[in-house]
């Protein structure tokens, strides 16, 4: 196939060039500019991926103790929750439905004294809607018969409060009781039959699970206070929630994950929209650099440029050859950050571990995160939004150089050759 010649010339100056020094000072800032842009897009691609793992990690951490949709009543107890599971398995998103009891309370150990998210839960039924189970270190979820009155903790509840299984703390409910003395609040004692580690500290440190009968008894309360869903495909939590607050029946609230968490979910966001434009001046200075070297090409091949338009090329040809040049730069090293960020996102949890094996060191620390290892997830749509990105920019670039050369007069460059 014969390209137009605008095109073949083009890619002529973008090689290597060994005529003169000047043609090879020329070509090693075109590498430069090259690099700038192939380095620009791997970096962006590589920060990218680690924030979505992190994002991600945390995420599938939040939800093995959170539900994707929670289905609960204002006003206390819910009227009939066997009918509202049954309404929400209708849909067919939802896979599984289990009922719990949502309170707060008090846990005291001798003198220390914790605030705790109390979940009063069926620990069969609870293993549909959540990982909890397979989160536990000490104990099992079934261990919380009715009426034994045992407890489940996080571990660094259990470490604030110096309790191990088989231990006892007290449970002080807000809800008090009127006697003639006056108003005394509800104290219960339980027994620790269980720790867990959903490795997310929020959960960690402040919830408590009890069987769902003993918390009906605690708090007196004639049924549970919501029904909990676990859906096929999380991330359409917010579209079955409004789907749900339509089709169920009762004075219901309705609410998935993300509301759950929002305020982080935004922040986790906005760090990743403000790292993304940070990043991208990155590849923004690669393609000034791109400009300064399409203008020195320019000034060097006038003699060029001349003989060219004396033999009948058109202004627009010499921006076109100047404008190839530059995009093809530009895309090779698109191309080539693109590849290379690719790899190295991909393959992180295998060169991170080797780093640091390498030179002794560990980027995080087990006692000190809840994620030890550098998690990754590479993403198509990042990638290709990244890839369009450097070639607008980088074509943007080419503009004004191939503008200059198209201005060039014949006569003026040659009148000193």
């Amino acid at each position: 196939m014969k390209f137009p010649y605008e095109w073949q010339i083009g890619w002529r100056y973008t090689r290597t060039g060994k005529r003169s020094s000047n043609n090879s000072f020329i070509s090693f800032i075109s590498l430069i500019s090259m690099s700038g842009i192939a380095l620009g897009v791997a970096a962006l691609i590589i920060v990218l991926s680690v924030m979505n793992g992190f994002q991600k990690e945390v995420r599938d951490r939040m939800l093995s103790v959170l539900a994707h949709i929670e289905i609960f009543s204002v006003d206390g107890s819910i009227p009939d929750w066997h009918l509202t599971a049954t309404q929400a398995l209708t849909n067919k998103e939802v896979m599984a439905a289990a009922p719990y009891v949502g309170e707060q309370a008090m846990l005291t150990r001798d003198d220390v004294v914790r605030g705790v998210v109390l979940r009063g839960v069926e620990p069969s039924a609870e293993a549909n809607v959540s990982g909890i189970a397979k989160d536990m270190k000490q104990g099992s979820l079934s261990s919380l018969k009715p009426g034994s009155f045992g407890i489940v903790l996080g571990r660094e509840l259990a470490e604030a409060l110096g309790v191990q299984v088989g231990d006892k703390v007290t449970l002080v409910a807000p809800e008090g009781t009127i006697t003639p003395a006056g108003m005394l609040p509800r104290v219960k004692q339980f027994t620790v039959t269980g720790i867990f580690m959903a490795g997310h500290y929020e959960f960690d440190s402040t919830l408590a699970l009890i069987n769902i009968k003993d918390a009906e008894v605690l708090y007196r309360l004639s049924g549970p206070t919501g029904v909990r869903l676990k859906l096929h495909d999380m991330e359409r939590a917010p579209i079955v929630a409004r789907e749900l607050a339509h089709t169920l029946t009762g004075d219901l609230w309705v609410r998935d994950w993300t509301q759950q968490n929002k305020n982080w979910f935004v922040a986790v966001q906005t760090e990743k929209r403000m790292m993304f434009i940070i990043l991208t001046l990155i590849i923004a200075v690669a393609a000034f650099n791109l400009v300064s070297s399409l203008v020195m090409t320019v000034t060097d091949k006038q003699a060029d440029i001349a003989i060219l338009r004396t033999l009948g090329a058109q202004p627009s040809s010499i921006m076109k050859i100047f404008i190839v040049q530059g995009i093809t730069i530009g895309f090779i090293g698109t191309l080539l950050g693109v590849g290379f960020g690719s790899l190295i996102a991909a393959n992180i949890s295998t060169i991170v571990p080797f780093i640091e094996r390498l030179f002794d060191v560990h980027f995080l620390p087990q006692s000190v995160y809840f994620i030890s290892e550098l998690p990754s997830d590479l993403r198509s749509g990042d990638v290709t939004r990244i890839g369009v990105i450097s070639f607008i920019l980088a074509s943007l670039a080419t503009i004004y150089p191939s503008w200059h050369a198209a201005r060039v007069k014949p006569a003026e460059a040659l009148r000193y050759e």
